[in-house]
Parts: structure tokens; sequence; C-alpha cells
């Protein structure tokens, strides 16, 4: 075969593979306007009463004019509060809402790698349900982790989940006596004592933590926390229902502005959205 013809066999294939169709992506897209750039993102199909409701306020013009209130460098950018449109500056942000709550739409497989958007919502103290903000959202710069790291997060996420059990087992009636005996030995600071009635308590917080549904990050999922990144604390917790298709560098450049004790940025940053077709 001589070289002109090895050059138009190879010439043909790339021409073949470069008009190949590919899968579309039907997936909502919503442009995120400011004056750093532009951020598009993909809603999920997975979270519809997030997707329906994001798409509502969008085309009502909900978010616009609106701030990046909250930005934290290294974990996320926040916006959507209904009450940033006219705040004086330095004005602690983030309690404004649209007059209701969405349910949790959690899914396993939608967690807070980078890029990632989902909902912020009250505190788990006043929100058992968890239940999503009606406009707050937030998108997630977050931090690359090591395996070492990674392992101490998922640590953390198993003890919070097993707190939550120990609060419960031990304000149940039948164990007054035990409650009692704990509260006896934080007050006089017994530190033997304590140890050795969580001894005593830990079968049964891990009977009941073996019973609940509780948040294991998977290899896929592990392999993108330690390669792009994320805030795999959020899991199970925050409702994802998007993520960022393009535009990831602006979201780097806001989370990286000054900002004050609140987190709040020190320079005002605005926002518009539309939805688009690509």
């Amino acid at each position: 075969m001589t070289s002109n013809s090895l050059f138009f066999l190879l010439a043909i294939s790339a021409l073949a593979f470069s008009f190949k169709p590919s899968k579309k992506d039907k997936r909502v897209k919503v442009l995120i306007h400011t004056e750093y750039g532009d951020i598009k993102v993909a809603l999920y199909d997975e979270t519809p009463k997030h997707r329906d409701n994001f798409i509502k306020l969008v085309k009502a013009g909900t978010y616009d004019s609106l701030l990046f209130h909250r930005v934290i460098a290294g974990f996320m950018i926040q916006g959507g509060d209904p009450d940033s449109k006219k705040a004086k500056p330095g004005a602690q942000l983030g309690n404004g809402n649209v007059g209701y709550t969405i349910p949790a739409e959690f899914h396993p497989e939608l967690f807070h790698k980078k890029g990632a958007l989902a909902a912020a919502r009250m505190p788990d103290e006043i929100n058992v349900n968890k239940e999503s903000s009606g406009c707050q959202f937030y998108i997630v710069q977050g931090t690359v982790f090591t395996d070492s790291t990674l392992k101490n997060a998922e640590a953390r996420i198993h003890m919070g989940a097993k707190q939550k059990i120990f609060m419960e087992v031990i304000n149940r009636p039948e164990n007054a006596a035990l409650r009692a005996a704990f509260v006896r030995n934080q007050a006089k600071g017994n530190g033997d004592s304590l140890q050795i009635l969580g001894q005593k308590v830990a079968p049964m917080i891990d009977a009941e933590y073996e019973k609940t549904p509780h948040r294991v990050i998977t290899e896929e999922q592990k392999k993108v926390y330690t390669t792009l990144g994320g805030a795999p604390h959020l899991d199970g917790s925050y409702t994802v229902f998007g993520e960022v298709i393009s535009g990831m560098e602006v979201v780097e450049k806001i989370a990286a502005e000054p900002r004050d004790a609140a987190d709040r940025p020190k320079k005002d940053i605005r926002m518009t959205m539309k939805i688009v077709k690509k």
C-alpha cells in the first residue's frame, strides 16, 4: 500500500468518525449569566419536583438581579435569596424564600461532585424531612480528596448518623436509667464511666444503624471525588438536581471573591437566568 493510499484511508476514517451521530442531551438547560461570564447547567430528570420548580422560577424572572450571596472557596457558591435583590451592602442574607419548600428527592447516583447544582435548605433542627428551599441553590466547587481524606470524610458521615441514632436510643422510655447515668457522669466529668456507658450502648446503636438506610460512597464516586473533587459530606442531606456543563471557570472566579464574616462577597455579584436549547 502506498503512502498516498494510507493517507486516503485515514482521512476517510476520520471523516466517518466526525459524522458519527452523538446521543443528544435532552435535559433542560439553564444559562446563568454573571459579569464574570456564563454558567450553563443541565437539570436532572430524576428530580422532577426540583427541575420543574427551577424552570418555573427561571421563566418567571425570579432569579434576575439576585446575588450570589454566599461564597466559600473550595466549597461552593450560593444564590437565589429573593431578599438579595435590593439588599444593602453588608446586610446578612440567606433567610429569604418564596413561601414554600420542596420535598427532598435523594438519589444515591446524584452526588455532590464538582459542578453539582443542589438545593439549599433550613437545618435539620427545624427541618427533619430535609425539605429544600423553594428558591435558594448552590453550585459545588469542592476540593479534590486523597484516599485518606476521603476515608476520614466518610467516617464523619457515619459518625454524624450514629450520633442521631444515639440520641433517639438514649431518649427511649426503656432507657431512662441509662440516660440518667450519662447525664450524671457527664456533669461530674467522669470520663472513664462515660466510656464504659458508651461501650454498653454501642451495640444498640450499631444494630439500629444497620437497619437504617445510610450513605455509602461507591467506588465510582470515590474515583470522582479523588480526581475531579466535590463535597461528599453533603450527600444524602441536600438534593442534587443538576450539574454544570460549561462555565465551571466562572464558578471558580466567583468562589475566589473576597467575602465578609458571613461569607457574603464584598462586591455584589448579580445573576440573570434563561432557558436555552443547547
